[in-house]
């Protein structure tokens, strides 16, 4: 129940533009056939952005217990050219809200948020979303 609370708040409150940020993210990279391999990560970090409390960003190596091709060398490979063209500016995005929202102290979990989004933003590549133990 508080997360579905903190999830509204959060869309109301400025969770909405980075999700549509992520969202573009993913229709260009689409759009490019190059940027294909990303374009699956960028929509489901766009939900998780746009949903983030109940839910957690994981490696699918720590999940799964085995490597796959995004969590190898091609993934490690598939982050640098990703942060170069568009993780840095999501990232930026990500910070310039936590610093938004730590302005009050009822924004202080928004900008734990953010700052997390921030970190998976620079290296989405070999994550997934699950929903959170607790």
């Amino acid at each position: 129940m508080i997360s579905m609370i903190l999830n509204l708040l959060w869309v109301v409150l400025g969770g909405l533009p980075m999700a549509l940020a992520w969202w573009l993210a993913a229709l260009i990279c689409a759009i490019t056939i190059v940027g294909l391999p990303w374009a699956r990560s960028c929509w489901v970090v766009g939900c998780f952005s746009l949903w983030p409390f109940g839910s957690e960003a994981v490696s699918r190596r720590q999940l799964r217990g085995r490597g796959d091709l995004g969590t190898g060398s091609l993934g490690a490979l598939g982050n640098v050219i990703w942060f170069l063209v568009a993780g840095w500016w999501l990232a930026l995005g990500h910070l310039s809200s936590a610093l938004a929202c730590f302005v009050t102290i009822i924004g202080i979990p928004f900008g734990i948020q953010h700052i997390k989004l921030a970190l998976i933003a620079l290296a989405p590549v070999g994550m997934t979303v699950v929903k959170s133990r607790n």
